[in-house]
């Protein structure tokens, strides 16, 4: 006899409604309509562990996600589901599937946390374990985040970025399921994941900070000169000491300073960061003269220099066999 697909309810339409109304993560106030999904994604989640035999597994043969869906461990939150499960066990079963790369080994599809609890109470981990594919996974661990995790915009939006790179379909419906979000805001997040990595690492997980503001910190990022600033402000040595939240606000207050916005009254004027966001250079032209400044966390500054410095007579040969070919037409 077949086995019946567990998900059949979740992945029979493909998608999510296109008329049905996105999730605003920061739920602050949260309409009907939102809460009213939520509930909706937590009854799929339910729905998963129904009829489904529990297990005990030991925390040292259970494995991670494929698919990462947190910038940072919230110690306050994992602290107290520490102390719950301390005090009177693991109430609900996380679910796993057989590792497909690892013969005797589990993968995570929900409950991390709950796992990472297990370990360090040197308990069992009370589990599913149903034989999902690679799809089936990233869209029961996106619904079950989505309904409980309580995951920031960024995170989903990160995680969402991820599911894109895995081109599970061309239609981006298995992020759609996954998230219960529609197109527009699914193209908002993948733009917003795009931020540099140095820049998105450095802010942490925001969980305060909704999806407007960072539409609003991505625009602020492609002004000229903004990467630089941004930089700058991570570079602060007061920087780390600061919250996640209050690092985003602090970025978005650097950018916004007369400071950051670089005003060229004279000549032209242009910037460039490297996609690590380790090294940015600023270009500016003032009549017969052009200047280079290279500006990096660390020696880059000074070793990229030098670098260009030892290679100018090859640039300059490259840029005039360049320029001759363009003149004659070639």
């Amino acid at each position: 006899m077949a086995r019946k697909n567990p998900f059949a309810n979740l992945m029979d339409q493909g998608g999510v409604d296109e008329k049905t109304p996105a999730l605003d993560y920061a739920l602050k106030g949260a309409s009907r309509s939102i809460l009213s999904s939520i509930d909706e994604l937590a009854a799929r989640a339910d729905k998963l562990m129904e009829g489904e035999t529990v297990v005990e597994l030991d925390p040292d043969v259970v494995d991670v996600s494929f698919v990462r869906d947190r910038l940072a461990e919230d110690d306050r939150e994992f602290d107290e589901l520490l102390a719950a499960i301390r005090e009177r066990g693991q109430d609900s079963p996380i679910l796993v599937r057989p590792n497909p790369s690892k013969a005797g080994r589990y993968m995570i599809v929900f409950g991390h946390r709950r796992a990472r609890a297990a370990k360090i109470l040197e308990r069992k981990v009370r589990a599913v374990v149903k034989d999902l594919g690679d799809r089936e996974h990233v869209v029961a661990q996106g619904q079950e985040n989505s309904a409980r995790a309580n995951l920031s915009f960024i995170e989903k939006s990160l995680f969402a970025a991820k599911l894109s790179q895995l081109r599970y379909d061309e239609d981006s419906s298995t992020i759609l399921t996954a998230l219960a979000i529609d197109r527009s805001t699914l193209s908002k997040m993948l733009s917003v994941a795009s931020l540099p990595q140095r820049v998105l690492e450095a802010i942490g997980p925001a969980k305060g900070v909704g999806r407007d503001r960072w539409y609003e910190l991505k625009a602020l990022l492609e002004r000229p000169g903004s990467i630089d600033g941004a930089l700058t402000a991570i570079e602060d040595a007061s920087f780390s000491g600061l919250s996640s939240d209050e690092r985003f606000n602090a970025i978005v207050a650097r950018l916004k300073s007369k400071k950051s916005m670089n005003r060229v009254r004279n000549g032209h004027q242009l910037q460039w960061a490297s996609e690590d966001g380790l090294l940015a250079a600023e270009m500016k032209a003032e009549g017969k003269r052009y200047t280079v400044s290279l500006k990096a966390k660390g020696p880059d500054a000074k070793a990229f220099g030098e670098y260009l410095s030892e290679r100018l007579a090859d640039l300059y040969q490259a840029f005039r066999q360049e320029k001759t070919i363009g003149d004659n037409g070639d």
